[in-house]
């Protein structure tokens, strides 16, 4: 691994910054909330610098929004071949507030929702509030890696599902899913009537040799039947920012989402600097996220060394996709939840799996979007503790 200037920043660094991840639990080491520790763009931050000159920071012009909806149409058809009409990319606040508004407005009241698990915590939480029960589909393992349970989904749509919620690349657990699995997906979706919210923030970290695949590029069939939400805020470091975009690729969809006033008022939910700075992103920010896609790269291979090292009982794959470590610590034999373990015996703050639903307990979500030096002090903390018991 080569070495980069990223392994210069240090803690005490990262502390004065004044973050959430790093100020919410004084003198440990914040591996839980999924934001990077690198910064942003040169080409992101010159682009919020001339908007703040500019005195840009009123209501959201359309000349903006549409400016950020063509850079996303052009790094949808650059990155992955998905040719998106700019006019079907609105933006929105975050891919949150998109659940939201699909819940809604674009499936049938009081039908479930369908969500694989573990999965991403809000995915669990925010349904209930507009009145939907959830059936929890756990994943399956197969050697090691985590892949869809396709009967479980068809059981849960011919139980009342209305929509499945797919997260593509699969945070926590790192999965980007083949044309292959996908299809096999959209047959089930299509067999049964339902819906997809297809969640793809994550999709411009992704690790070769794998590929991201939009979930309604694969058929006519998939676009019908989805709405998909992105945001450059994952991969480029922008969730303060607040702005994501939803890409409509059914033509009945796009024409209640304009028609709609209670839809519409969401995009005022998106901020001028946000919706700047993804342009920017999209646009002009390619370059430093293949060199920091690198470097994650070297870390999600540093982070299987160090394991197998300092604390072999833990079970850990790689990530395909997204900087997201997710950790099998059934093995270690802690009483209780090992990330209050972590937490209080090694000044390490991790997520706990059981956030992420049923089948996520006994593991934990590590964030690797930090510095080499910062990883190996996690782990030697964490063997540390573990010796000590």
């Amino acid at each position: 691994m080569t070495s980069s200037c990223y392994d210069d920043i240090t803690i005490e660094q990262l502390r004065a910054s004044g973050s959430f991840k790093w100020t919410t639990h004084p003198g440990a080491i914040g591996a839980f909330i999924a934001e990077m520790d690198f910064g942003v763009a040169p080409a992101v931050k010159e682009a919020l610098t001339g908007a703040i000159d500019q005195g840009l920071l009123g209501y959201l012009p359309p000349q903006v929004s549409d400016a950020m909806s063509a850079a996303c149409a052009r790094w949808q058809r650059d990155r992955y071949g998905w040719d998106v009409p700019a006019a079907r990319i609105r933006p929105i606040g975050d891919v949150l507030v998109a659940l939201r508004v699909t819940i809604d407005h674009f499936t049938a009241p009081g039908s479930k929702i369908v969500l694989p698990t573990p999965s991403y915590m809000p995915f669990l939480t925010l349904p209930p509030l507009h009145e939907r029960e959830i059936i929890e589909v756990p994943l399956l393992v197969e050697d090691g890696r985590h892949v869809l349970d396709l009967d479980g989904i068809d059981r849960a749509f011919a139980d009342g599902g209305g929509l499945l919620i797919l997260c593509n690349p699969f945070n926590p657990v790192g999965r980007v899913f083949t044309r292959e699995e996908l299809l096999a997906v959209s047959e089930i979706v299509e067999r049964h009537g339902g819906r997809v919210f297809s969640d793809e923030i994550h999709a411009p970290l992704v690790f070769a040799p794998h590929r991201h695949v939009p979930y309604a590029s694969i058929s006519a069939a998939a676009a019908a039947h989805t709405i998909t939400s992105t945001s450059a805020s994952k991969s480029w470091n922008l969730p303060g920012l607040k702005t994501a975009q939803v890409i409509l690729t059914n033509d009945l969809d796009a024409e209640t989402w304009a028609s709609t006033p209670t839809i519409v008022r969401n995009e005022f939910g998106a901020s001028n600097l946000g919706v700047i700075a993804n342009t920017a992103a999209y646009d002009r920010g390619r370059e430093w996220l293949d060199e920091t896609r690198e470097y994650l790269d070297g870390n999600r291979r540093l982070l299987g060394e160090l394991l197998a090292e300092h604390i072999p009982g833990i079970g850990y794959t790689p990530p395909e996709g997204t900087y997201i470590a997710w950790l099998d610590a059934r093995g270690l034999g802690i009483d209780g939840s090992p990330a209050d373990f972590f937490r209080e015996e090694a000044g390490v703050v991790l997520t706990d799996g059981a956030a992420c639903g049923e089948a996520g307990e006994g593991y934990l979500r590590f964030i690797l979007a930090t510095p080499r030096p910062i990883i190996e002090q996690a782990v030697r903390q964490m063997a540390e503790a573990l010796a000590r018991r």
